[in-house]
């Protein structure tokens, strides 16, 4: 017997896009013969649509029935899915809400628990977590955007003349900025709190960046690492996704013994402080030292043709489709 699955994509958040694209991969790399897929696309404004297609985005509305396992249609149609699988980035995606609406239902949900998302999805909670347990981070600060902005000078006396300024809660490096004058500072801050109300402003650094791949709960096993080697000044939107980006990436990372078993170290550590949960890609730097920082954990990470994540299992002998069928497995095991 077949699995149900209710596949869903879109949503809110800055990232629709790179989510349409990540779901359009999932969906052509799970067995029909195991999974019979559901496909809920969720539009910019919030609504919940039961669609036949992922490239065509009309269709029923669809309605969650709390605590009885299924969604149902203004036409009476049901939909019983055993397993949620939200391929979903940003705001109401990956930050608990998509969760935390999976257990009101009492469905399974592929990817990161309620608290899991809501830690990772914010930066700077991450990092607090984080610096509690010693994995190192990179210096930043933070600015609520209700408050009174905060000096460039006196930034630049903390953080030096060289920053990255970013949404505390965001991904695929929307709203990112990299600020070595007082004007860009003024530009970035104005950029970055159109996409959330907490702004940070980190330290700027000369530095390798490398990724790393997670797959479990309690036991969770990891890849080798990759390395992104950035086609523009930092790994930008752009530099990610736009097809005339010159950016790639090397796997496995050169890296000598001691620094991967560092990286594997502070993984697995940062994982479970964070509350890791069915899979994550955990983002690192390298300065010029040697010295590593955690950078980022993303809860979902992307699985568009180009996503890193996908590309180090498969490196590990691990192909999409199975990669997929650990991650639904994952979700059904018990808390």
């Amino acid at each position: 017997m077949r699995n149900q699955l209710l596949l869903l994509f879109g949503g809110e958040s800055s990232e629709h896009e790179v989510s349409i694209a990540s779901a359009h991969n999932v969906f052509a790399a799970l067995d029909e013969h195991k999974y019979e897929v559901n496909l809920g696309y969720i539009t910019r404004d919030g609504k919940w649509l039961l669609v036949d297609s992922i490239d065509e985005l009309n269709g029923r509305e669809l309605t969650p029935v709390m605590g009885e396992k299924r969604f149902v249609t203004q036409d009476g149609v049901e939909v019983t899915p055993d397993v949620l699988l939200p391929i979903m980035h940003g705001k109401h995606g990956e930050d608990g809400d998509i969760q935390g609406l999976a257990r009101l239902l009492h469905i399974p949900c592929v990817g990161p628990s309620l608290i899991g998302a809501a830690i990772t999805m914010d930066k700077d909670v991450t990092k607090r977590l984080l610096r509690d347990v010693d994995v190192p981070v990179v210096d930043w600060l933070t600015w609520r955007i209700d408050d009174p902005r905060p000096m460039y000078e006196n930034v630049v006396a903390k953080l030096g003349d060289t920053l990255f300024v970013k949404p505390a809660n965001a991904g695929s490096s929307v709203g990112v900025s990299k600020v070595t004058s007082e004007s860009e500072y003024d530009e970035a801050l104005t950029l970055a709190a159109k996409h959330d109300d907490l702004v940070m402003i980190e330290k700027g650094m000369n530095v390798r960046e490398i990724e790393i791949a997670m797959l479990g709960n309690h036991n969770v096993e990891v890849t080798e690492p990759g390395e992104v080697i950035a086609g523009a000044e930092f790994y930008s939107y752009e530099d990610k996704y736009d097809a005339a980006s010159t950016a790639h990436v090397q796997i496995p990372a050169e890296l000598d013994s001691e620094t991967l078993e560092a990286i594997r170290h502070y993984a697995i550590k940062a994982y479970h402080a964070t509350r890791g949960w069915g899979m994550a890609r955990i983002d690192f730097f390298i300065d010029q030292n040697g010295d590593i920082y955690l950078n980022e954990i993303n809860a979902i990470p992307g699985f568009t043709n180009i996503s890193m994540y996908p590309k180090l299992w498969r490196h590990n002998g691990l192909s999409y489709p199975e990669l997929l069928d650990r991650l639904i497995d994952l979700a059904q095991k018990p808390v």
